[in-house]
């Protein structure tokens, strides 16, 4: 990893702290971009994460489960708990 110039930023009286330019543009920082923070003794860590989207992975999984329906019939309570844990598996992994 190439050393990176350090740049100062200043806390605005809200709190708020302005990520430079350069970094957002090579983190890909954009509005609504959500970063977890971290905070020991003097140091601030902000780290970008890729948060999921909930409504897409309901539908697809719903989507397997319709198909389901449409070939084998309803699903039994026990039968939707084990979709629904292979799907967490499935994305665990």
């Amino acid at each position: 990893m190439a050393k990176e110039k350090a740049d100062i930023t200043v806390v605005s009286s809200k709190g708020q702290v302005v990520i430079p330019q350069g970094i957002r543009k090579r983190l890909g920082i954009v509005p609504k971009t959500k970063l977890l923070v971290y905070g020991y003794k003097d140091v601030v860590i902000l780290k970008k994460i890729e948060m999921p989207n909930i409504e897409k992975e309901l539908r697809k999984m719903y989507r397997r489960i319709d198909r389901r329906i449409a070939r084998y019939g309803e699903l039994t309570q026990e039968e939707i708990e084990e979709e629904i844990q292979k799907y967490r598996r499935a994305k665990a992994s």
